[in-house]
């Protein structure tokens, strides 16, 4: 499930959020990709949520449902529950690390181990202690420790933080857990800047060879683990931190992947799930290429929206005051079709130019949070009106998670080592590619070409994919509470109606608003929702609806 950049896997990334002196203008360091979708990408904006909100249920009755373990521990596994885990300090005040071990193949526990990365925050304060709250921000690919340490441990509602021990681990091939690795600097530099709407074949050549070179940098880079990072056994490896910290059940926050993340554990492990919220959900009942078209459909959408208040304001590079979206949206695009062929100046040390590729990025990371979106028509205005492309590519370096130092975080490589095992390919060549570029455009004018290309990156991957779309039903979990977004650029709408009706024992909560995932985002309905769910396990009114 993922969602994502420029060439390469797509993902679905839930961005990493920094608390301020209030909860409700929360900025937009991104640490998400998105979702399980295949493509790579840039992620871009929606379309209008009646084009993307048929989800996926016209497919999950035709897909077989994820089925769950058996609910006795198996022999093999007894020693990994029962582990004792090393708590220290993590550097981070009032956070403590530890390091926990899970079989590397679940299939053959006796081959080997892999060593994964834990933090947690005690509970802070008076009052019946709730246990263990595991939050994860999604990707696939983000650090939920890092989410945990500077977000969640410090930004989430202090009754919160006072009942419960908050938790997060780093999901195996993700960040401290053995990270998957794939490129050096330079070589992410010239991937990320690769032209994804090739307009020849010499230029269609150019992008499936760098897909290629990524592939082959992580089969030889990461060999051992790539077999093995897959949601599956992430949401396994939960459920061992889950016996080792003691909990009876699984209590969980996870955004954007980290729905199907939750969900794929509420499947295999039903009776132990507790209180469970699934933000800015996924569908697994959808193909790769589904979930490339719909959520490219969504960031349509979400740039609708961003042109509608983009024409209003004074400073808008794309138009003025009556604008219609289809007009900025053309604008944007001759923008980037001039970029194509003649890039701008950024002023950056390494001496990249702002071409298609990374501004396209740029503009895209801005769909996830509509606070980031002052901050884009900023960017767009200095590129497009000075030639400076310099603010367009500090979005598309927040995107990618580069460091002003050429580095990047293992980001995208987990997220494509995920996404790749997670589905089958959405494209096995440029030819489809081209077929269903009628369709991506169709979904969104803007970006469908970019996300089009993109969509193929999987096609190359090392490893074959061992996962399939199916539904997931958890028969006999607690409620589940699975929260949607109406003008979510990443996890359109539809995908959160598709898994609510999917899980049995789902409540779903709907926010009538912008921007990707909904708790925590300024809503006072969404979070007295969530919060009083969390606290006292009561789950919304059917139908609940919020502004």
């Amino acid at each position: 499930m993922h969602t994502r950049r420029i060439p390469g896997p797509s993902r679905l990334l839930h961005p990493l959020r920094r608390p301020r002196a209030s909860r409700r203008s929360l900025p937009t360091t991104r640490m998400t990709r998105m979702t399980r979708t295949g493509g790579t990408l840039l992620a871009a904006a929606a379309l209008l949520v009646s084009a993307c909100s048929t989800g996926g249920s016209t497919t999950a009755t035709a897909q077989a449902a994820l089925a769950a373990l058996p609910g006795s521990t198996p022999s093999a596994l007894a020693p990994y529950y029962t582990q004792r885990l090393s708590w220290h300090g993590c550097g981070v005040a009032g956070f403590q690390c530890a390091t926990m071990k899970a079989p590397r193949d679940y299939a053959d526990p006796g081959a080997g181990d892999v060593r994964l990365a834990v933090a947690r925050k005690r509970a802070t304060g008076q009052g019946k202690p709730l246990g263990s709250l595991l939050v994860n921000p999604g990707g696939p690919g983000g650090s939920a420790i890092g989410y945990l340490e500077q977000y969640a441990g410090v930004g989430y509602p202090a009754e919160i933080r006072a009942r419960y021990d908050l938790v997060a681990v780093d999901p195996r091939g993700v960040a401290h857990s053995e990270p998957v690795e794939c490129l050096d600097g330079p070589q992410m530099d010239a991937f990320t800047q690769t032209d994804i709407t090739p307009d020849d074949q010499k230029e269609t050549r150019r992008l499936v060879d760098a897909y290629k070179r990524f592939a082959e940098g992580c089969g030889r880079r990461s060999a051992a683990l790539l077999r093995h990072v897959s949601t599956v056994e992430a949401a396994r490896d939960m459920d061992i931190l889950r016996g080792a910290l003691g909990d009876r059940r699984l209590a969980y926050v996870g955004a954007s992947y980290g729905t199907f993340l939750g969900a794929t554990y509420a499947g295999l492990f039903p009776e132990r799930v507790g209180r469970m919220v699934l933000d800015g959900a996924m569908d697994p009942s959808l193909s790769a290429r589904r979930l490339n078209e719909e959520q490219t459909a969504g960031f349509e959408t979400a740039f609708r929206s961003f042109a509608k208040d983009c024409v209003r304001r004074p400073d808008c590079p794309l138009g003025g005051p009556g604008t219609p979206p289809a007009k900025v949206g053309d604008k944007l695009k001759a923008f980037f079709k001039k970029l194509d062929t003649s890039p701008i100046p950024t002023g950056d040390a390494d001496g990249r130019r702002l071409g298609e590729a990374l501004a396209t990025t740029g503009v895209i990371a801005a769909m996830y949070d509509e606070a980031a979106w002052p901050r884009l028509r900023q960017a767009l205005t200095s590129a497009m009106r000075r030639r400076d492309g310099a603010g367009l590519l500090m979005l598309s370096d927040s995107y990618y998670e580069r460091d002003a130092d050429g580095r990047y975080s293992n980001l995208m490589f987990a997220n494509a080592a995920v996404n790749c095992l997670d589905l089958p390919p959405a494209f096995s060549g440029p030819e489809d590619v081209e077929k269903a570029l009628p369709a991506f455009e169709k979904a969104s004018p803007v970006f469908g070409r970019g996300l089009a290309w993109t969509s193929l990156s999987c096609a190359y991957w090392p490893v074959r994919a061992t996962g399939r779309p199916h539904r997931i039903q958890a028969k006999g979990a607690a409620p589940i509470v699975v929260v949607g977004t109406i003008r979510d650029p990443a996890t359109p709408y539809g995908w959160a109606r598709s898994l609510a009706s999917q899980l049995s024992s789902a409540r779903l909560l709907t926010y009538d608003g912008d921007g990707h995932t909904a708790y925590g985002r300024g809503s006072r309905c969404v979070d007295s929702t969530i919060d009083a769910y969390l606290l006292r396990g009561t789950p919304p009114a059917k139908g609940k609806r919020c502004r």
